[in-house]
C-alpha cells in the first residue's frame, strides 16, 4: 500500500523536477548572459590600459612573415616584459627588437608608457615610446633574473625623451584585432637615415599576434626607412620543433647592412 501511494507521487515529481530543472538553466543561461553585459558596461579605462600592456608582453617573432616573404621581412624577436609602474597608475613596458640569430644584440631599446587616454580623446588607450638614457645597461632586461635588472627607481630615471605616441582604440565588432591605432597625422621628428619625421600603426589580435608597421619620412613625403609592403607581424613564441633547426632562416647567408637599412629601421631615434 505504501508502494502504490509512492508510486503517482514519484512520477509526477520526476516530470515537475524536469521542468524546474529546464527553468533553472534557463535563467541561469539569462542571468550569465546579463552578467557579461554588466561585467562589459564596467570595463574601466584601466582595464583597457592594463589589456594592452598583457598582449604587448612576451615573446614573439616574425619567423612566418620571413620565410613566405624574405625580400621584405626579416625573422626578428620582439620582447617586451613590465618594467615598473608610475606613480599615478601607467604601466612601464621594456621593449627590444633583435635578429633571431642574435637575441643577445637588440638592435632597438624603448621603454612604453602605456594609460588610459585623456577622457576628452574618441580612444581607448595611449601607448607612448622613450628613449633609455643607457641602453646597454638594459640588453636582455626581460631575460635576466629580476635581482639582476635595474630596478623601479632607476628605470623611472632612465626614462628619456619622448618618440612617439599611437592611440588606440577597441576594434569594430567582426575585425580579428582587439585594438589598433596609430600615431596622430604628421607622426613625430625622426632625423635617421634622412627621414623628417616617421609614423607607426599598431594592431593587437585575438589570437596573441601584434602587428607593426613603422616608417620614416623625408620633408617631401618620400618613404626613407621601413617595410613598404605591410607591417610587421608578430606571432607568439611557437613551442619548439625539430624540424626548425634545419630551416633555411637558420643558415640564411650573412645580410649586407645596404639591404638590412632599405627595409628596416636598426635605429630611428
Amino acid at each position: 500500500m505504501g508502494s502504490g501511494e509512492d508510486n503517482p507521487g514519484g512520477t509526477g515529481g520526476g516530470v515537475g523536477g524536469i521542468v524546474r530543472g529546464a527553468v533553472l538553466k534557463a535563467l541561469v543561461a539569462f542571468g550569465g548572459v546579463l552578467l557579461i553585459r554588466r561585467l562589459r558596461r564596467s570595463t574601466t579605462r584601466w582595464d583597457h590600459a592594463r589589456a594592452v600592456a598583457d598582449a604587448l608582453s612576451g615573446e614573439k617573432f616574425s619567423r612566418e612573415q620571413a620565410r613566405k616573404d624574405p625580400g621584405n621581412y626579416f625573422n626578428l624577436r620582439m620582447l617586451t616584459c613590465p618594467a615598473t609602474e608610475m606613480v599615478d597608475g601607467s604601466g612601464v613596458l621594456y621593449f627590444e627588437q633583435a635578429f633571431w640569430r642574435a637575441p643577445e644584440k637588440p638592435f632597438r631599446q624603448r621603454f612604453y608608457m602605456v594609460k588610459p587616454c585623456p577622457k576628452e580623446m574618441k580612444c581607448d588607450v595611449e601607448l607612448s615610446s622613450y628613449a633609455i638614457r643607457d641602453v646597454e645597461e638594459y640588453k636582455n632586461f626581460c631575460d635576466r633574473p629580476k635581482d639582476q635588472r635595474p630596478q623601479p627607481e632607476e628605470v623611472i630615471a632612465d626614462i628619456a625623451e619622448h618618440l612617439t605616441t599611437i592611440h588606440l582604440s577597441r576594434c569594430e565588432r567582426g575585425k580579428r584585432c582587439l585594438y589598433e591605432g596609430s600615431t596622430p597625422p604628421g607622426g613625430f621628428p625622426n632625423s635617421w637615415s634622412g627621414a623628417a619625421y616617421c609614423t607607426s600603426d599598431l594592431s593587437i589580435h585575438k589570437n596573441g599576434e601584434i602587428h607593426i608597421w613603422d616608417k620614416g619620412f623625408d620633408d617631401d613625403g618620400n618613404q626613407v626607412w621601413g617595410t613598404k609592403a605591410g607591417p610587421y607581424e608578430f606571432k607568439p613564441a611557437p613551442k619548439p620543433n625539430y624540424d626548425d633547426m634545419f630551416s633555411p632562416l637558420n643558415f640564411s647567408a650573412p645580410l649586407s647592412l645596404e639591404k638590412i637599412e632599405s627595409s628596416y629601421a636598426i635605429d630611428d631615434q
